[in-house]
């Protein structure tokens, strides 16, 4: 699917003003006309095509989300082939150790029949070994799934116009809080200059809006 947003070389959010000063500029930029040779004006033709067939779109209000929404769909499938193309390799990657480990396993058997007693002890050790890799191993893949899934269910909630708000922990609570708490320091500590408190002075005597908007707000306090 072609991306009109690229062709025209603007943003997915851009104005129709700016959609339209686009269009101009390209369309001067590559008119045949002004090429020197046969191939660069045959190419330029095929340029100036895709920006009208783009501008055609996009400057169209209904046919602009029309397209949108075809556009967004189209991402979030080739993000979803991305996501299946990582657990297909995860699956293939694990299917690798497990046929490595019944090599192994093979390998083992073999030298117990020469070597019992001391084989059978290193059995014991390979196999709590093995057992430990697998739990990890099981561990970590199903933690790469869930988070590629959420990764990829955020960014299609973003896309979709949502905001992701993120529940504070109290560390980020306590710094908000510090760094307000700083901030208002900075601020006290400015009005006490001289020439910064003589100016906002002389605002709230001059100015009645401020000055009935600071009485306004010094009444809430009595």
């Amino acid at each position: 699917m072609k991306n009109y947003y690229e062709i025209l070389e603007i943003a997915k959010n851009a104005s129709p003003e700016i959609i339209d000063k686009a269009h101009k500029i390209l369309v001067k930029k590559y008119h045949p006309d002004l090429q020197t040779t046969p191939q660069e004006k045959s190419i330029c033709e095929a340029k100036i095509k895709e920006i009208n067939e783009a501008y055609d779109v996009l400057s169209n209000k209904d046919l602009r989300n029309e397209y949108d929404a075809k556009l967004t769909e189209n991402e979030q499938f080739e993000k979803d082939k991305i996501i299946q193309e990582q657990l297909k390799q995860e699956l293939n990657y694990k299917k690798n150790i497990q046929k490595n480990q019944e090599i192994n396993n093979n390998d083992q058997n073999n030298l117990n029949n020469t070597h019992s007693n001391s084989i059978n002890t290193e059995n014991a050790v390979s196999n709590s070994n093995h057992n430990h890799y697998n739990a990890q191993f099981q561990k970590d893949y199903e933690a790469a799934i869930n988070q590629a899934y959420h990764d990829a269910y955020i960014q299609d909630m973003k896309n979709r116009g949502y905001k992701i708000k993120y529940k504070k922990t109290w560390n980020e609570r306590l710094r908000s809080l510090i760094a307000l708490l700083i901030t208002i320091g900075v601020i006290v500590l400015i009005l006490q200059i001289p020439v910064v408190k003589n100016y906002f002075i002389s605002l709230y005597k001059d100015n009645e809006l401020i000055h009935n908007i600071v009485d306004g707000i010094a009444s809430w306090f009595h």
